[in-house]
């Protein structure tokens, strides 16, 4: 099985399915969040998916952005790592939650320490940007990107 050839060219046969992605994802990078807490949860998700093409850009995109390698590298392991912010691991804590809520239903005491770190339109925006990660892991994994 070549799990690199493209299934189906998703891009065009859904241009206005995939327009509004984008159109999201543009909407998200004005969010006060910023892009590197944005880039972080999208490498992460893609992590947990198993999406190997967006971990690769994702993890350019941070590096190219100032991240420190030693930051990535940890990155699965961030909650034993001293690399990230009381707010990195509320965000992260959620977007785990979110990533497998079949299994987690999204529970208070990952919901809850978000409120000391984000306003409600951040805590939103974070759900969007979870959400949108989880999708186009989706799109790349289930139609080879």
């Amino acid at each position: 099985m070549n799990t690199n050839t493209l299934r189906l060219p998703y891009k065009m046969l859904s241009p206005d399915a995939y327009q509004g992605f984008l159109t999201t994802k543009k909407a998200l990078e004005k969010s006060s969040l910023g892009n590197q807490l944005i880039e972080l949860l999208n490498l992460r998700i893609s992590q947990i998916n198993g999406c190997a093409y967006c971990l690769e850009m994702h993890a350019t995109l941070l590096r190219a952005d100032g991240v420190s390698e030693a930051k990535l590298d940890s990155l699965a392991g961030w909650r034993v790592s001293h690399h990230f912010s009381d707010r990195e691991q509320a965000a992260l804590a959620w977007a785990e939650s979110l990533a497998d809520v079949a299994d987690t239903h999204a529970p208070d005491d990952a919901f809850e320490p978000l409120k000391r770190h984000f306003s409600d339109q951040e805590i939103s925006d974070l759900c969007f940007v979870i959400s949108l990660m989880s999708a186009f892991n989706r799109l790349a994994i289930g139609l080879r990107q």
